[in-house]
């Protein structure tokens, strides 16, 4: 799992004005700074991935849809919660956002950066050995 975390960046959020919604200057966003991070899978799960193919726009591939297997707090905590503290029940999503949430089945997409990783690690790499 140490292995997969180092791998892997999980893009929790993006929001954007509404002045600015549909010039598609989110999706070339999203897509720049994924290809900039310099890991080489980034996954989001995105409840509007049924209706909005923003992600998709962006480069990404939807592997499904999420659902918890029980419609438990703890089974959302796990989904949507803070994956490293959730041992500690440090986690658990609030009650409110348990109620907001709960039936939701939201779409997983899955960023394939392995390209522009190894140019950004090479990159670094090459400048570290300048310095």
């Amino acid at each position: 799992m140490r292995t997969l975390n180092t791998q892997l960046l999980l893009l929790s959020r993006v929001v954007i004005h509404p002045t600015f919604r549909g010039a598609g200057i989110a999706s070339q966003f999203v897509r720049r700074v994924c290809e900039l991070s310099g890991y080489p899978w980034i996954e989001t799960l995105a409840q509007m991935g049924h209706i909005n193919p923003f992600f998709e726009r962006a480069g990404f591939q939807r592997v499904g849809v999420s659902q918890a297997q029980q419609r438990s707090r703890n089974a959302h905590s796990k989904l949507y919660g803070n994956r490293q503290n959730y041992a500690e029940e440090k986690g658990l999503i609030t009650q409110e956002t348990f109620n907001k949430s709960r039936y939701s089945n939201p779409v997983y997409y899955i960023f394939d950066n392995r390209k522009n990783c190894n140019k950004t690690g090479s990159q670094a790499n090459n400048a570290k050995k300048g310095s």
